[in-house]
């Protein structure tokens, strides 16, 4: 079954926003409703590392291509990623991919319920995801 997810945008105190880029990793197919990957964006990477490693025990590795970025590892999976802020600091901490059975049916679902579609989303990803 093709995974689809569903980009939420959520509120946090000093961060950054912008469109995240594609996962370095898969994202584990983990079931409809529940989430399948995340973003954060922070002002300062070295010490986001710092911190989250130490409370969550989080391992990281480089994102190709940039040093303002690091995939989160959690049990020997990729899970998200940290990545510096770009430019002003923002409302937005990041994003959070939530997997759907099907996007069309959670859109119109989340319009009903008087959800708005942030602009650039939703996308696809590379390789089926």
């Amino acid at each position: 079954m093709r995974m689809v997810t569903v980009a939420i945008m959520v509120m946090a105190v000093a961060v950054g926003q912008g469109q995240s880029e594609p996962p370095q990793s898969m994202p584990a197919d983990v079931g409809p409703g529940r989430v399948a990957w995340f973003d954060i964006t922070t002002t300062d990477l070295p010490k986001s590392k710092e911190f989250y490693g130490k409370l969550f025990d989080w391992k990281f590795n480089p994102v190709q291509g940039t040093d303002l970025a690091v995939e989160i590892v959690a049990g020997g999976s990729a899970i998200g990623t940290i990545r510096g802020a770009d430019g002003k600091i923002g409302p937005f901490n990041g994003v959070v991919y939530v997997q759907v059975s099907g996007i069309e049916e959670s859109r119109k679902r989340a319009k009903e319920l008087g959800g708005t579609l942030v602009p650039g989303f939703p996308f696809d990803l590379p390789n089926g995801i």
